[in-house]
Formats: C-alpha cells, sequence, structure tokens
C-alpha cells in the first residue's frame, strides 16, 4: 500500500525556497571569498556608514563577540576600517574603505543574478506581486528591514 503525502503548505514552501536561496548565495559568496555574514556587514555599513561596533551589534542582534570577530576579518582584508570618533576619542566608528565598496557592489551583483536565477519562472509582475505579498508578511511578523533572522543564532 502507497502512501500519499501530506499537501505542502506555503511555510513548508517559504521554508524550503528560502533554504535553497540562502545555500546558493553562501555558495556564491565563497567565490569572492565571503560569507553571508560579511556580506550583511558590508551592506549595512554601505547604507548606514559610521556606526559604532555596539550600534552593528545590537541592529543585527549578533553577539558582540561574535561581530568583533567578523569585523577582524574584514578589516584584515582591507574592506572595514575602525575610526576614532573625533566627539569620543574612547570610541571607534566603522566605514566600507575602497574594497569593502567594491565588495559590497560585488554582492549586490551576486545577488541580483541569484534573485534573476531564483525567480527566472515568474513574470516580472508576478515577481513584483510575490516581493510585495512577501514585505507585507515580512512586516506583520515584526522582521527588521535587511536584517536577516540567522543572525539571531549566529554563536561566536
Amino acid at each position: 500500500m502507497s502512501m500519499s503525502l501530506p499537501a505542502v503548505g506555503p511555510s513548508f514552501l517559504l521554508s524550503q525556497v528560502g533554504a535553497h536561496a540562502a545555500h546558493d548565495f553562501g555558495v556564491r559568496l565563497e567565490a569572492i571569498g565571503l560569507t553571508p555574514q560579511h556580506a550583511g556587514i558590508l551592506r549595512l555599513l554601505g547604507t548606514a556608514p559610521g556606526p559604532t561596533q555596539r550600534e552593528v551589534a545590537d541592529r543585527l542582534g549578533v553577539l558582540p563577540s561574535r561581530l568583533v570577530t567578523l569585523l577582524d576579518q574584514l578589516e584584515a582584508r582591507g574592506l572595514v576600517e575602525r575610526r576614532r570618533d573625533e566627539a569620543d576619542r574612547r570610541t571607534h566608528r566603522l566605514h566600507l574603505t575602497r574594497g569593502g565598496i567594491d565588495a559590497l557592489t560585488d554582492v549586490g551583483r551576486i545577488t541580483e543574478e541569484l534573485e534573476r536565477d531564483l525567480l527566472v519562472a515568474l513574470e516580472p509582475a508576478e515577481q513584483d506581486v510575490l516581493v510585495a505579498f512577501l514585505r507585507r508578511v515580512a512586516g506583520q511578523q515584526g522582521l527588521l528591514p535587511g536584517v536577516h533572522p540567522a543572525w539571531r543564532s549566529a554563536g561566536p
């Protein structure tokens, strides 16, 4: 006797496609020597330059010790720099370097390619509707725009 599988609902499909997209994004970033966490930091610094490490950790919901490790990696590659705050010399502000701006451009290109490849089955108008629906669901769930919830589980 064969068993039929239960119908697959939207939460499973969202999880399935999300896991696939996250994996593919990680593989594509690996080709340029970055991780999704690095990309998230670069994106944040590209949209809001000059935050403190504490502000970045709070925004991303990551442990400060984990953030320091990631920032050290980005700084060692010449993508991010820590600059002393002119108003409070005890505080450092984070900024992208020229290399960091170039890396962020690469991340943007990779993201666009991934989205194109992922959504090839949909017409452009359907893609717009999907994005609008997903933004509405994300907002209703209290998800922060541009911050992946995986940061909450990023350990040391």
